[in-house]
């Protein structure tokens, strides 16, 4: 493998940066507080970031979208997390999950009928993996697609879906074969509005809460077999590569959601007084905020590199799963100590860090926790 790689930052990034970062403080900075309490998915907000062609970041322009690269995604999902996780985590899993799986693996005529209206959030997706007694075990998924004629009836629940509510379209995994097979898995697109596809129970969440997570159940769901993606039996085997990417996604999280933190921790630090000096001052803090802006540094690094595979389509199984292992736990620990350096304050809803530690969490667990990327890593290095 050409290990060479170059993290220059281009002009292109620089634009796209400063374009979001300007669209985030002032369109969701405001309202952050007011989401998260309420549990409010602002539909009208990714409406807006459609218009500016982020909702459709890596699908080309041919299709709606804007034709970027893994680079300048990360830079997106950065930017936008570094004010509201929440905001960041549907982003994320509207472009790499449904948007990014039908880009890869759909046929000429599907990408023509559902690509354009996902880039530029005519509709948003969602993407159904997971059920409520499978988890990482997906191969023992329940819900079964069973052919019909020229359709495919589906039976089943998936839990734990990003817009599985307020999604206009998903791309969900079911099973075709044998439980347990690799083979017996297919991807199916479904559309909202389907008879027998419908939304279950809205989570409660710790932390994310602007950021819809439904069920979604299916009930004799009739879907037409021209909605599968690729063939019969290659569900599984695209769900992963699917992840491949997503571990990016959710390290650019993860990043920007430490960064976030980080930053509002630093200018405490200078405003915050005691004995006669800036806190900042004191070595028990200048020391955190030493450790915190080196291992933000280093998840930043791990996520360029995978980026930078990916865009040259080079095999990143391992690179991409160290960027969302290492990027999740220092989002943890940066934003744990950010609390700390706020002391009392910093557990009130007045301050941002008390955000950050809650949407932090979630990154080790989401799509692939911790130890499945420790074991996503080991299989790779000993092969």
């Amino acid at each position: 493998m050409d290990v060479s790689f170059d993290f220059a930052e281009t002009e292109t990034q620089k634009s796209v940066r400063a374009m979001v970062r300007d669209f985030a403080e002032r369109n969701i900075r405001p309202n952050i507080m007011e989401w998260d309490e309420a549990q409010h998915f602002p539909v009208e907000l990714f409406k807006q970031l459609g218009e500016l062609g982020l909702m459709g970041v890596l699908v080309p322009v041919e299709y709606g979208g804007s034709g970027f690269g893994y680079q300048e995604y990360v830079d997106v999902i950065v930017e936008v997390a570094r004010v509201c996780g929440s905001i960041g985590l549907s982003l994320a899993a509207h472009n790499s999950l449904c948007t990014g799986h039908i880009l890869a693996f759909a046929t000429e005529e599907q990408k023509q009928k559902w690509l354009p209206k996902l880039a530029t959030a005519e509709w948003i997706g969602a993407w159904g993996l997971t059920e409520a007694n499978t988890g990482s075990d997906a191969l023992r998924m329940m819900t079964t697609a069973v052919e019909d004629g020229d359709d495919y009836i589906i039976n089943g629940a998936k839990n734990w879906i990003t817009h599985g509510k307020s999604g206009d379209i998903a791309v969900v995994m079911v099973r075709t074969g044998e439980q347990g097979s690799s083979k017996g898995i297919s991807a199916i697109v479904v559309e909202r509005g389907t008879p027998g596809f419908s939304a279950g129970k809205k989570e409660n969440k710790l932390g994310m809460r602007a950021s819809e997570t439904t069920e979604m159940i299916f009930d004799n769901c009739r879907v037409p077999k021209a909605n599968l993606l690729g063939n019969v039996g290659e569900g599984f085997k695209q769900a992963m590569k699917v992840l491949d990417g997503g571990r990016i996604s959710i390290a650019a999280l993860a990043l920007g959601i430490a960064k976030g933190a980080f930053d509002a921790a630093v200018s405490y630090s200078k405003q915050r007084h005691q004995f006669g000096q800036p806190i900042s001052s004191f070595q028990a803090i200048s020391f955190k905020l030493a450790d915190m802006a080196t291992e933000v540094e280093a998840a930043e690094l791990l996520i360029r590199q995978a980026a930078d595979l990916k865009n040259r389509h080079l095999p990143m199984t391992k690179e991409s799963a160290m960027a969302k292992y290492f990027a999740s736990e220092v989002s943890v620990k940066v934003a744990t100590e950010a609390v700390q350096i706020f002391g009392g304050y910093g557990y009130t809803k007045d301050f941002p860090v008390e955000k950050f530690y809650r949407d932090s969490k979630l990154c080790t667990i989401g799509e692939g926790t911790s130890e499945i990327q420790k074991i996503v890593i080991a299989r790779e290095i000993l092969a």
